[in-house]
């Protein structure tokens, strides 16, 4: 005889292991601040999944289904950690190789003070344009772009900002990122329909943002002085040997990552790449690293490159800056991250199986009675799946499945679902700690993401500017008869107040 039916959790259950994870978050920040993501905020996570699951026991779930939940989530996740250990390796690899200090070298040269803010994100917008990964455009040029601010005496948090910022707006509207094309695909639409009408609030967003990093850099503190950043060209110049041929491993990445080849072997291939023009253009670094005189020099070498990939490179120039700067990398330094991500996905995974996530977004549909508040609704959504589930795709995938068919039933068209999943989902997710991507942003970038979240002007600006366009209904398009037929509305139910479209 079949168990019966688990009973529909309450809008009271749903909230509570939410409520219950916000509760000890504020308390680990309180009690760890910077702190609480390197074990406070993973054991808030995996209470918060007991709480959940506690919830779904009680309404008749078995343990083995929830159980089982968990493993799929942090199954899903691999990709994830694949990508963020391989990141580890690659800036390991590139610092050991001197590709990390010519860029620093060169940018150091090119970019001045007044405008490395503004710089810096339109060169990572650009790029991630181009490559269509964030992630990848962070683990590359981000990096060192942290590198040239640092060297410069510039805000490490408004510099990460710059980056994410950047990287974002690529990320959104690029034809090459999986963002950009999952968006489309779960609502319904056609993926260059859906960038050109992301193009109405990504587009002035960026131009926001570009004026609020020329002010931070014209407005804000200025740099020490011009002695400190000289002085550290000139270590890096003497220690690391700047040559352009060095930037070769990055132009492989990038020539990679724009024939669309999978981000974790495209890293990979760059980190160990790097080593290779590490062992041919720089050896006496790479045996150096492996600290010990009783290899002989072929061991040395394999054991200092093999030291990069997973411990990361150590700077040894006599300049307490250079070497800060320059130490870091391996893929140790990403496992708190990973851990954070699995934890994360525990929670999210129990909150998915239980119906707990499904019946806080049913409450959140109920007040939805016109267009312009269905998709302030969407924004809040995907908003809220990234702060649940700790993974950019739920935020798109999950509300996307959740409302295409209302969307639908009100005659609106799915190109305003795709781009409010986008506004809501894919910008908001690097601002979320514990989401893997503010966790990989955090890890990458050497900047938490409670000091960089008030500079990310492109992803504040740009959400902001979503709630505006939905409130005034701007750009609400009506379903148009290539995309399907809109469903019967119920009586009573409220008709879509698309409004006219420039």
């Amino acid at each position: 005889m079949s168990s019966p039916a688990p009973r529909a959790p309450s809008l009271l259950q749903a909230l509570t292991p939410l409520l219950f994870l916000v509760a000890l978050l504020v308390l680990g920040i309180m009690l760890f601040a910077d702190d609480a993501v390197y074990g406070a905020s993973q054991i808030a996570l995996l209470l918060a999944s007991g709480v959940a699951a506690l919830v779904g026991l009680r309404n008749g779930m078995r343990w083995k289904e929830i159980e089982d939940a968990m493993v799929q989530g942090v199954a899903h996740s691999v990709g994830a950690i694949l990508i963020l250990l391989s990141v580890g390796a690659l800036i390991g690899s590139w610092l050991l190789s001197g590709t990390v200090p010519t860029l620093i070298v060169y940018g150091m040269k090119l970019l001045h003070p007044a405008y490395f803010y503004p710089a810096a994100c339109l060169v990572c917008a650009v790029t991630s344009l181009v490559i269509g990964s964030s992630w990848t455009t962070a683990g590359t040029v981000g990096v060192a772009l942290v590198g040239i601010g640092q060297g410069m005496d510039m805000s490490l948090p408004i510099t990460a900002g710059a980056v994410i910022s950047g990287a974002y707006f690529g990320d959104k509207l690029s034809p090459l990122s999986d963002t950009t094309i999952l968006a489309p695909a779960v609502s319904g639409s056609e993926l260059f329909s859906h960038i050109r009408n992301m193009a109405w609030t990504t587009l002035p967003s960026l131009l926001i943002a570009l004026g609020m990093f020329t002010a931070a850099g014209l407005l804000g503190q200025a740099p020490s002085g011009e002695a400190t950043s000289a002085g550290m060209a000139a270590t890096l110049e003497a220690q690391f040997n700047p040559a352009w041929y060095l930037l070769l491993p990055m132009v492989l990445v990038f020539t990679l990552a724009f024939r669309r080849f999978p981000a974790y072997p495209t890293i990979l291939v760059g980190a160990l790449v790097g080593l290779a023009f590490a062992v041919v253009f720089n050896p006496d670094r790479v045996v150096a690293l492996a600290g010990n005189e009783a290899l002989s020099r072929p061991m040395a070498l394999v054991a200092g490159a093999w030291t990069a990939l997973f411990n990361g490179y150590q700077a040894q120039t006599g300049n307490a800056a250079v070497d800060e700067l320059l130490s870091g990398g391996g893929m140790s330094n990403m496992l708190n991250t990973v851990w954070l991500v699995i934890c994360a996905m525990c929670f999210g995974s129990v909150m998915e199986r239980t119906g707990l996530l499904e019946r806080m977004v049913r409450g959140v549909l109920g007040w939805a009675t016109t267009a312009r508040s269905l998709i302030a609704a969407t924004l809040v959504t995907a908003f809220g799946t990234n702060v649940v589930t700790a993974d950019q795709y739920m935020s798109l995938v999950l509300p996307g499945k959740l409302y295409q068919s209302e969307y639908a039933r009100r005659g609106l068209s799915p190109l305003n679902l795709s781009r409010a999943l986008e506004d809501g989902g894919t910008i908001t997710s690097p601002l979320v700690p514990w989401n893997t991507c503010a966790a990989f942003m955090a890890a990458t970038l050497g900047v938490a993401t409670l000091d960089y979240l008030p500079f990310v002007f492109f992803n504040l600006v740009n959400f902001a500017l979503a709630f505006l366009a939905a409130a005034v209904g701007f750009r609400i398009l009506p379903r148009q008869p290539d995309e399907g037929p809109a469903a019967a509305l119920a009586p009573g139910a409220p008709v879509a107040d698309t409004a006219s479209s420039p």
